[in-house]
């Protein structure tokens, strides 16, 4: 089912985690339908194709990746990305100079992570995050 031009129902909710359930309700639906539409809107600011690690992830998907509670993926408002010819660095830094109105970026060891608002109606908090072997900081 496609969400958006270049992503698909099946792509935000691919797991290698087979085991368990990985299926959205109607909500998550709707969450991925504005995340596919927000990364509709990276991809052309980075002007190349973006790989979806990880989008949405259940309850139990989330705790076997060793994801936190209150990690936006739950909510299918969150996609782990590669993109190809760029690090994370790079992609991280064209999102974070631009106006796009992300709620989380996070620059991982070897992807992005990148969120967009939990519900329609709230503003993006337009953080910007480090988490490496060092720990967790501010992206500056």
């Amino acid at each position: 089912m496609n969400l958006s031009e270049h992503f698909t129902l099946e792509e935000l909710t691919f797991t290698n985690h087979r085991e368990y359930d990985n299926t959205p309700n109607q909500v998550q639906i709707d969450n991925l339908t504005r995340l596919a539409e927000f990364l509709e809107e990276v991809r052309s600011l980075l002007g190349k194709p973006i790989l979806v690690d990880s989008g949405f992830r259940s309850p139990e998907v989330n705790h076997a990746v060793g994801s936190t509670f209150v990690s936006q993926h739950l909510r299918g408002c969150a996609a782990d990305i590669r993109v190809l010819g760029m690090t994370p660095a790079e992609v991280v830094k064209a999102i974070h100079g631009s106006d796009l109105p992300f709620d989380q970026l996070i620059l991982e060891l070897t992807w992005t992570h990148i969120s967009i608002p939990n519900t329609d109606d709230a503003e993006p908090r337009n953080m910007a995050l480090i988490i490496d072997k060092k720990g967790t900081r501010l992206y500056a």
